[in-house]
This record gives C-alpha cells, structure tokens and sequence, in this order.
C-alpha cells in the first residue's frame, strides 16, 4: 500500500519515550494534575520553603495581607454565624442522640483547625443533619444512646476520629477522585432522601412524643406516631408549627429580599430564644419537653474516652469511614459552589486535610463529624465574609458561650429543635432539580430516585450503597460498550462528522471512516470488533449510487482513543486480518503518544505499514481516493 501525496503531513513515529519519563507524565496525571508545584519551581531555596508553608499552610498565604477593612467584614460574619450555629448544633446533636452541649462543643475547636489549613474562604464549619443522622442510624444498631449513652457517645468519637484519619489519608494521598463517584444525581436523591426522613422524625418533637422508634424508615417512623396517638399533645403542637411558619417566612422574605438575608439568618436563634422564655415560664406545668442541663465550661479532652473493642470496631469503621466520604463530599462541593460565584477556585485535597485533621482533633476534644454545612456557609457568603477569619470570629464567639451562657439554652424546648430542622430541611429537598434530571437524562434521574428511596424506604447506607453501585454500572456501560460512529464529509467543507448527528454528511464512495470515541482494552475489545464488523456488513449491505456496495478501505479514527492495552492491540490485528480476508485495506488516523508508543512497541505499525497512518482524516482520503483512482 505504497500510496502518498505531496499535501500530506507525515505522522511523527519517532522512538517511544522512556519508561520513567512515561511513569512520571501517568504519576502527575494521576495525582497531581492542577501541577500544585508550579510555584516552587526556579525559586531561591528560601523563597521556596517560603511558598511551600504557603502551600501546605494556607493562613500562611493570606494572613501577611490581612487588614482591619477586611476583619470588619469577618467579625460581622462571624458573629451571624455564631448566632446560627447555637441552634445548629443542638439540633444535630439531637439527630446524632448525643448531649446537646457536644454539638456546641464542635463549634468551638474544628473551625479553628479550619482557619488554619483550610483553602476556602467562605466555608464555615459546622454540623450537618445528613451525618449526624447517619452516625445515629450505623451505631444505635450495636449500642443504643438511651440504654448505655456514654459507651454511644464514646463510640461517636471514635468515628469521628476514623473518619479524620480517612479524610486525611485520603488527602495526603491526594485521592479525591474516590469521591467523584457520589454524582451530583446520588448526592441529590440521597439529600432529598435524609432530609425527608429527617422531616418525619421531627414528628416526635411537634407532638411531644415520650416514645418513639429507632429506625429511619418512613414506614417505621409513621408507625410509631400513630402506636402513640395518646401521646399528642396539642400545646406543643400549636408552638411547633408556630416556630416553623415564621422560620419558612424568614426564608421566603430572604428569596424575594436578598439584601435581608440577616433576618433569616437570626431567626434560628429568635426561636430558641422565644422557646426559652416560653419553656421557663411554663417550666412548672411539664408541658414542654426540653434539652435538659447545659454545663458552663469549655471541650474537656475525650481522647482517654475512644473506644477500639473488636465487638464495635467494625460498626465505628463503617460509621466513619461513610460520613466521612458523604461529608467530605458535600463539603467540598460547597466550598466550590462559593469559590466559582467570586471566581476563585478550592484544593479539593486541601480541604480534605484540613476537614480529616480537624475531625482527629475534635474527636480528642469531646466533639463529632464536622464539615461545611451549606446554610451556614451561604450565611457566611451572604454576611460579606473575606476570609476563614470568620470561623476564628464564630469559635470565640462559642468559647464565651460555652464558658459563661451554656446554661442559659437549657430551656431549649424540643419542639423549637425540630421546627428549626424541618424548616433547614425541607431546602434540601430539590424538587426542580430531579424534574431537570428527568427531562435531562433518565438514567441519572433513576440513580437519583434510587438513593431517594433507598433512604427513605430502607436506610440511609442502603440508598447510598444502591445509587453508588448504579452510577458504577453506568460508568462500566459506557467503558464496555463505547460509542463507534460512522464519519461523512460536510458538504462545501473538509470536515468530516459523525451522519447520524448531521444527516447531510455524504459518505466517500468505496471508504468507510469510523471513530472511536475511547480507551481500547480488554474490556470493550471484542465489542469494537463486533461493531466494526457490523459497520462493514450493513455497509454492503445497502447498495451505492454506482450500482454496487464494495467497499475497498477502512479507516479507523484513533484521535479520542486515550490508551490501549496489549488486548485492544491484538483486537487491531484482528480487525485488520478480516479485513484483509475480505479484500479490504484498513489505515488508522492520528493515534496519540501513547497509543502510538504501543502501536510501534507491539510492531503492529509494522504490520500494517507506515503509510497506512495518517495525521488527519482528509489526508487519508486524499490518499486512499488517489488509491481508487490509480486502480480505476
């Protein structure tokens, strides 16, 4: 197949590269690919030492310009946010069934932590109800919180410190790709999912239920309240819906008034507030249940309290190895969200240690799982925030709560936690959302529904383990079955595009070009040949325009072909030894580096010939149709 034109470009088929050389280019592909060193480059030994501790330590980077304009936007937000994260973390405490004073606790040491490592400027720390919820659901199944509460609360550090110690391995590791396999479809349908049962367990809290379930399920949790319709109590059902409406108001008037965000932002604390004055002058009347006794006093040290007996050990790894990739996600995802509205950017690995690092330390310091929960953080946005100042602001804030007013919240009423939940809850769920899934794209929406109703109907790891096994069998679909298009010129032009994406494309007479859109390995192997061959058959199949179907060269377009393996070379000859069976020549387009490399290692360039690879499809047309004509 001697063939050539002057127009041509000639393919590069220079020798492969070194292995070393190719192992670093996978090595930084694979684990480095923002290039975070770039900076250390060509740089004065202390000036990179310098920018190395600016790197690894990020307040290191923005504290040497740090000024009092912007520590005035900071202490402002910190302090709405201390106001936010009072009710907060009793709340979530509540979800997890540990002492209220433990979710305060973890408003005072991580977002120091936080301040110090972390890369986002608008994220603030804090507990979140999906994790609290889920560590409730994992460990009540070995140890219940009401029979033995300390061995409970003792277990809920320990999984805090596992889920630390895997968020920061995972950083360290640069690992973060673990967590792309939570879909935005998973992290929506398993959101929706928690926040609806969540929603429904706040039932014993409006109807000032004694007794109530464990389980999450909606079934079990509809079934206990109405076991224990005796149980209803009208006086806290009247101050519970009161609470919420005039929480979901604060957050329509935020929507149609942006610019009085800070009316939303304090209701929490009005109605915890209000709920304490009306619990204290009613405290006689044992009408309103409430949070019980705060102690004064800052985090004592719980690090002597962790709990690694083997009977437990499996159910804390479990606990915390899953909230950690669920908060790790969530949190990270946020800290972007922010970062792009002032287009600015978030080192996923980064926060993964400074999310890991302090979950050890808070789990030495009497407190569990924290992460960037969204409502705060949109506060904190909202609120003008310029820096993780804003954190160090919100955790003296609760230093001094904890120190001197603690026992003022113990008047807390129940109800008021669960009005404040429900209300942060029913954000959650995205219904816009899962509607544009379902005009978008079917099967993101079934992944979507899946961990939905995993959740709400089964439990929160089983819809999380079902959405993320679908997601896994779709991404397998698309590697064992990659798209193979037939390619056809644009009329007037030299492009040449897929005919089933712009039917007036026009197939070359007696050539057939195909693309393949993927790595080629063992995996997909035998079905790109099947494909290929079906190409071949319907081709001949259909007669042409001259009266006859022959086709007489093949062409293969390896342009979006990133890699191949020894089996997806073997599966070219093949395709090539078939093709010559049938009297058909076959040339392949614009491999890349790599697959080129192995194409020339494997000897296959030798095999179908130098002149048979081509650097774009017009040259090989040009070439083959030259063939055709010589022949005619």
């Amino acid at each position: 197949m001697a063939l050539s034109v002057e127009s041509v470009v000639h393919v590069n088929f220079s020798n492969p590269r070194s292995f070393a050389t190719k192992f670093n280019s996978h090595l930084k592909e694979t684990f480095f690919p923002d290039d975070p060193f770039r900076n250390f480059r060509n740089q004065p030994p202390l000036r990179r030492t310098t920018k190395a501790l600016q790197y690894f330590v990020p307040i290191f980077e923005w504290l040497p310009n740090y000024s009092f304009t912007m520590f005035k936007y900071d202490f402002l937000a910190g302090i709405t946010i201390a106001s936010l994260a009072i009710p907060q973390g009793i709340s979530y405490a509540k979800l997890a069934e540990i002492p209220p004073i433990v979710g305060l606790y973890s408003s005072f040491v991580p977002p120091l932590i936080y301040a110090v490592l972390g890369s986002s400027k608008h994220l603030a720390v804090g507990t979140v109800a999906s994790s609290s919820l889920l560590i409730a659901s994992s460990i009540g199944k070995v140890v219940s919180p009401k029979d033995d509460p300390i061995l409970y609360l003792h277990l809920v550090f320990t999984a805090t410190l596992i889920t630390g110690i895997f968020q920061t391995v995972l950083g360290i590791l640069r690992l973060g790709i673990l967590v792309d396999f939570l879909s935005h479809s998973t992290i929506t349908g398993f959101m929706g999912g928690t926040a609806t049962i969540i929603c429904l367990q706040q039932l014993k809290g409006f109807l000032g239920l004694q007794h109530f379930t464990t389980k999450t399920d909606v079934v079990s949790v509809l079934r206990a309240v109405f076991n224990h319709r005796d149980e209803w109590r009208w006086e806290s059902a009247t101050m519970g819906v009161c609470f919420l409406v005039f929480l979901l108001f604060t957050v329509q008037l935020r929507k149609k008034l942006p610019r009085l965000f800070w009316i939303s932002a304090i209701a929490p604390i009005v109605t915890i507030v209000v709920g304490c004055v009306v619990a204290f002058l009613l405290r006689d009347r044992d009408i309103i249940q409430t949070v019980g006794d705060l102690k004064k006093g800052l985090n004592p040290l719980s690090m002597g309290h962790l709990n690694f007996e083997s009977k437990y050990l499996t159910t804390v790894v479990k606990a915390g190895i899953i909230t950690g990739i669920l908060a790790l996600a969530e949190g990270i995802a946020i800290g972007r969200s922010f970062a792009i509205m002032k287009n600015e950017q978030t080192d996923g690995n980064k926060e993964m240690i400074a999310f890991g690092v302090m979950n050890i330390v808070g789990s030495l310091t009497s407190c569990y799982l924290t992460t960037g929960p969204f409502s705060k953080t949109a506060v904190n946005f909202n609120a003008g925030c310029k820096t993780a100042m804003s954190n160090v602001v919100m955790a003296i804030c609760m230093m001094l709560i904890l120190l001197f007013l603690a026992p003022v919240f113990s008047y807390t009423p129940l109800v008021a936690l669960s009005a404040i939940i429900t209300s942060a809850m029913l954000g959650l769920i995205k219904y816009d959302e899962v509607y544009h899934l379902y005009k978008v794209d079917k099967f993101d929406f079934v992944i979507c529904m899946a961990a939905f109703l995993g959740v709400a109907f089964v439990s929160m790891d089983v819809g999380l383990m079902l959405s993320v096994g679908l997601s896994i069998l779709r991404a397998l679909l698309y590697v064992a079955r990659p798209a193979t298009t037939k390619l056809g010129n644009i009329p007037n032009s030299t492009l040449f595009r897929d005919i089933e994406q712009y039917p007036d494309a026009t197939s070359i007479p007696g050539i057939l070009v195909l693309q393949l859109g993927s790595p080629i390995h063992f995996a997909n192997s035998t079905y790109i040949k099947e494909r290929t061959l079906r190409w071949i058959q319907d081709e001949e199949s259909v007669p042409s325009s001259r009266g006859n179907s022959t086709i007489q060269y093949l062409l293969l377009d390896l342009g979006g072909v990133a890699s191949i393996d020894f089996t997806g070379i073997e599966t070219l000859v093949e395709i090539m030894q078939n093709m010559q069976a049938r009297g058909i020549k076959m040339g392949v387009i614009n491999p890349r580096i790599e697959v080129m490399e192995k194409l020339i290692a494997a000897k296959f360039i030798e095999l179908i010939g130098r002149e048979a690879v081509f650097l774009s499809i017009d040259d090989a047309i040009k070439v083959t149709q030259l063939s055709l004509t010589v022949r005619a």
